[in-house]
């Protein structure tokens, strides 16, 4: 009994993917990952030192020399047969996730999706990637256009959609036939090393795809080193500048997203159902951890009061609690310390005099071992207030007043981000005027989270982007 009780504390570890398979690292130091709905410990994961990231780069510069002459056909084959394996082993990969990040089961399926989505497109790259051409431009002169890969691509992701961001990068970079180091983040880093396994079933020679954990020394590393063309990354917006400059200086191609307040207008013609049933998803799915969340809610002249009377009642009737259980509405947040950041949020909308309509600090669910808050509602929140301005990242909505549609205009616009946002109502004069007043990146119509289909670009305006 007492072995069968030692090999349950086993940690599992979870290690870089280079050249094919599991790289053994030298590195000291490790990094604690933890099941978040119940602060439990689940698997450590080791941080790479320079040494690392510079076999993983070269590993790929090398595969790039094969890959990059490889037709287009049969890089879009490997592509169909990792788009079966997802489809495959979809439901172990949810259960990862939700153990991982704490995303409520059918949350998980849900980005699973939405990656799967743009392997698809990525299965029709020989037509995507046809050049063009021009007879007789000039006397006797034809011109026409080529399509070539650049070389060694870098993803760098985020801790909310551990599987469909890297999704949103390398597929569609492998394709075009590049080579690819994906740095996950380090708080959720299992679904990585699934992608670049399941790639290999696929087809894709040893090299192609390449995973490196870690923090800020393999970031800072895979950023300066002039082997590496291109960078994607998605984070806050203090490090995306940082990723952006950094890269930047070192001759890199550089898409950096950031963060995001992203608002949703409420007029007083909208739908009270329609719009409160949105915002529910919206601002409280995934737990707010997204950067697509709607985070403030603009109620135009006397639209407030109908809006919360169907509101309040449904963020009270929210089920929150552990990812594993699919009746629930919203998981735990990804880490204590982020839930900490998230509640404290909380007390500084107090202070600064919005009023407290629902306090997810008193939420039942809080006084589990897990690292849980309720869903929060602010009323009366106004644009000097940190609780409006500042990206929260977590199950906290506030409600701004306002008396007119050009208000409403004003005051977005007015803000230093500009990812999404959204209007409701009947009018479809106010609707245009919303859609091409805006200055944001993406906007929705009656659609609370406006993200586009992987054939349409995504992207945000001002700093978030």
């Amino acid at each position: 009994m007492a072995e069968k009780a030692e090999s349950l504390n086993i940690i599992r570890k979870v290690s870089h993917w280079i050249n094919g398979q599991i790289h053994e690292s030298d590195s000291d130091r490790y990094g604690e990952v933890f099941d978040s709905a119940t602060g439990e410990q689940c698997a450590e994961v080791v941080m790479a030192n320079e040494a690392d990231v510079n076999i993983a780069i070269q590993s790929a510069q090398d595969a790039f020399l094969r890959w990059s002459r490889t037709p287009v056909l049969k890089r879009a084959r490997v592509m169909f047969r990792f788009k079966e394996l997802i489809e495959r082993d979809r439901k172990e990969i949810a259960v990862l996730l939700t153990q991982e990040h704490g995303k409520v089961l059918h949350d998980a399926h849900g980005s699973i999706q939405r990656g799967l989505e743009v392997v698809e497109f990525a299965c029709g790259i020989p037509h995507l990637i046809k050049g063009e051409y021009s007879d007789q431009v000039g006397t006797g002169v034809d011109t026409y256009s080529m399509r070539q890969p650049m070389g060694v691509c870098v993803g760098i992701t985020p801790f909310n959609f551990p599987a469909m961001v890297p999704l949103w990068m390398f597929p569609i970079a492998i394709a075009c036939g590049n080579t690819f180091i994906l740095k996950p983040s380090e708080k959720d880093p299992s679904c990585s090393l699934k992608w670049a396994e399941l790639m290999q079933e696929a087809g894709l020679p040893a090299g192609v795809l390449n995973v490196v954990q870690g923090d800020h020394v393999a970031v800072n590393s895979l950023l300066t080193d002039p082997r590496i063309m291109a960078v994607s990354f998605v984070g806050s917006t203090p490090v995306a500048e940082h990723v952006y400059q950094t890269a930047s200086e070192h001759g890199k191609r550089v898409q950096a997203l950031g963060g995001a307040k992203n608002h949703l207008v409420v007029l007083p013609d909208a739908d009270m159902d329609q719009a409160a049933d949105a915002l529910i998803g919206a601002a409280y799915g995934s737990a707010g951890e997204r950067c697509m969340a709607i985070s403030a809610v603009v109620t135009v002249g006397d639209s407030a009061e109908p809006l919360l009377e169907k509101l309040v009642p449904r963020i009270e009737a929210l089920k929150v609690g552990p990812g594993t259980d699919n009746n629930n509405d919203m998981g735990p947040m990804i880490t204590a310390e982020h839930r900490d950041k998230v509640r404290s949020y909380i007390d500084l909308g107090e202070e600064e005099g919005a009023t407290l309509i629902i306090d997810g600090r008193n939420h039942g669910v809080t006084k589990s071992s897990g690292y849980f808050l309720g869903p929060t509602l602010f009323d009366y929140a106004t644009p000097d207030m940190r609780v409006y301005k500042e990206e929260i990242f977590g199950p906290v909505l506030t409600i701004s007043r306002v008396d007119t549609f050009d208000d409403a205009i004003k005051l977005i616009n007015n803000h230093e981000y500009g990812n999404g946002t959204a209007i409701f109502t009947r009018d479809g004069d106010a609707a245009r005027e919303f859609a091409s007043g805006i200055q944001v990146g993406m906007v929705g119509i009656n659609v609370p989270i406006p993200v586009p289909l992987a054939f349409h670009s995504f992207g945000g305006w001002r700093r978030s982007l």
